[in-house]
């Protein structure tokens, strides 16, 4: 683990971000910054903070990481799951994104969390952009267009595709059953 860098597994929402800064405060240590997986501290953790976090965070639901490649994992995660559910605008070309932001070449990423996850970094975009798609068809405030606009879709033909792909309904099946078919963000 970086000395002054703790990566934290299934952060993936603001709520999320209170409750681990909640954790912290419980056992008075004071982050640098917190942001969605990461939690930057000034110096590190002794090992009897360390044990206290990780079962703390673990009665939560979150998982303490100490693995690179889980560590990898979890900023590719972030990154995405912040583009498409917190920013306001849905295009975004990942491959650049998260090449960009983590400073690697998008296909040892991509491979990388091919094997672990066992799923693709693309497939993964896709869920989390249905599950964004699912909440603003339930919000009720936009139209098919105005969303596949927002997400990023070329048309709302290859939006309503992919979603009945991807869930096995169209957005307006979706929105006649209602909010029981959606999923939590650490869940996908």
């Amino acid at each position: 683990m970086n000395a002054n860098k703790i990566y934290i597994k299934n952060m993936v929402c603001p709520r999320c971000i209170s409750a681990v800064e909640k954790v912290f405060n419980d056992i008075n240590i004071k982050p640098l910054q917190t942001q969605l997986g990461e939690i930057t501290l000034s110096k590190e953790l002794s090992v009897k903070q360390t044990i206290e976090l990780k079962n703390k965070l673990e009665f939560l639901g979150f998982e303490l990481l100490d693995d690179n490649r889980k560590q990898q994992i979890e900023k590719i995660k972030s990154i995405i799951i912040d583009h498409i559910h917190h920013l306001e605008d849905g295009k975004f070309i990942f491959s650049e994104v998260l090449a960009n932001e983590l400073n690697k070449e998008y296909s040892q990423l991509s491979k990388l969390f091919s094997v672990t996850e066992g799923i693709t970094i693309e497939q993964f975009v896709i869920l989390q952009k249905t599950e964004k798609v699912k909440e603003l068809l339930i919000y009720n405030q936009m139209n098919l267009s105005e969303i596949a606009d927002k997400m990023g879709y070329s048309s709302v033909a290859h939006l309503s595709s992919q979603f009945k792909k991807t869930i096995g309904l169209t957005p307006s099946q979706f929105k006649a059953q209602g909010i029981h078919l959606r999923k939590t963000l650490d869940k996908l």
